[in-house]
């Protein structure tokens, strides 16, 4: 077993995890990001193929990066995830893929034990940057009672229509993701979309039009719809439990496209098919566009509330000093989730990861104790030795085997 200790171990070599690294390099404070992928970006790469961002690149730039394409273009999944690992490399981060972090535990007297398979790091900061909404699909129990020969998909393993069995498709969920993907499909497959009707945006983003209300709306997204105002802490709860509204494909594309809507939801399973409201309905296929949940069970502390989301405050958890979350949908304002926004929460963590080292017994108050919501508002982890070059060229120092 290897051990050593760092002062920040920042886990999640995403948006996040990454901006939250160039921020802690800024102050001049020591840390090390550790992302399981075999490199950075990989989890964009994954994502299904024609999954475009849906801000405009001159708003995608992480801190002291700009995205490196047309201004006004929505960068493709693979661009996102090249211009992340250039960032990483442009700015010299360490980072170590290939490494799975398998539990964070209290350290006695203070900081933090965190397990790597055989190694073991100690640190005094650990920032939790997973993801959005975390990476554990959410399919109903239901699911397994559905017949054998319906292939049954969730959007995270959904790249392009011909992993699909000839037949009709079942799209579940109607969010911008599942909307995207049934109109995708709907060019080669009968496809029935179901559940509730989320809004959508009231432009088209490519239009003209477009680049004068964005703005407006990424104004309103980072500093009226935050957890510091009414309206912000209603619409986190929405954000965080239903989902965000359709964006690039809108309702008419939808009809245009001879998708099937139903406004209702998958309640259960008849006969071995999906009942839809209150009626089975015959497919093929069913894609879960269900989402994800949240998924803390290896953080061996009681920082999650009832609903799954950590208690926290702008990602300074109320109950364990040292410990951040980054990342997080509605972190702080809505644009907490997207690009654009990543870069203000992780500064705010470094910033207090820089003014708990110059204060070590200093006790920032928890969001209760000023009065503030936490939680749901009321109720999207490289193995170098020394400083030899990891995948793709990151160093990082060294920290044992990569696991």
């Amino acid at each position: 077993m290897n051990t050593q200790h760092i002062e920040t171990l920042v886990i999640g070599a995403g948006q996040a995890g990454l901006a939250t690294g160039r921020h802690l390099q800024r102050l001049g404070r020591p840390f090390l990001v550790v992302d399981a992928h075999d490199r950075v970006g990989d989890n964009w790469r994954r994502q299904w193929d024609s999954l475009r961002l849906y801000t405009p690149a001159r708003y995608d730039g992480l801190p002291g990066l700009p995205f490196p394409a047309d201004p006004w273009s929505f960068p493709q999944k693979d661009e996102v995830a090249a211009y992340l690992e250039s960032f990483a490399l442009h700015w010299d981060l360490p980072v170590r893929t290939n490494t799975t972090v398998d539990s964070v535990e209290a350290r006695p007297g203070g900081g933090y034990t965190v397990s790597l398979g055989a190694d073991t790091m100690t640190c005094d900061n650990v920032v939790v940057a997973t993801g959005t909404f975390g990476r554990a699909p959410h399919v109903p129990p239901f699911a397994q009672d559905l017949d054998g020969s319906i292939l049954q998909m969730h959007s995270s393993d959904y790249r392009r229509p011909d992993q699909l069995r000839p037949g009709r498709v079942l799209v579940v969920g109607a969010s911008h993701s599942g909307t995207d993907i049934a109109f995708e499909i709907a060019r080669t497959h009968e496809t029935i979309l179901c559940g509730r009707d989320p809004g959508q945006l009231p432009v088209r983003l490519e239009s003209r039009r477009a680049r004068v209300v964005l703005p407006l709306l990424l104004f309103m997204g980072r500093h009226v719809l935050t957890r510091r105002t009414p309206v912000g802490r209603r619409a986190m709860a929405h954000v965080r439990f239903h989902g965000a509204p359709m964006l690039r494909v809108k309702r008419e594309d939808l009809r245009e496209r001879g998708v099937e809507r139903l406004p209702d939801r998958v309640t259960g399973v008849a006969g071995g098919l999906p009942v839809v409201g209150d009626r089975p309905v015959a497919v093929e296929n069913v894609l879960w566009c269900t989402g994800f949940r949240q998924s803390f069970d290896w953080i061996r502390l009681d920082v999650v509330d009832g609903s799954g989301w950590p208690r926290e405050f702008r990602g300074v958890a109320e109950d364990a000093p040292g410990l951040y979350f980054c990342g997080l949908s509605f972190q702080y304002s809505f644009t907490s989730m997207l690009l654009p926004g990543v870069g203000r929460d992780a500064e705010h963590i470094a910033r207090q990861i820089a003014r708990r080292a110059s204060h070590p017994s200093r006790r920032l108050p928890s969001a209760h104790h000023r009065g503030l919501s936490s939680g749901g508002g009321g109720g999207a982890h490289g193995s170098p030795r020394g400083s030899r070059p990891g995948p793709a060229g990151v160093r990082a120092p060294r920290v044992g085997r990569g696991v």
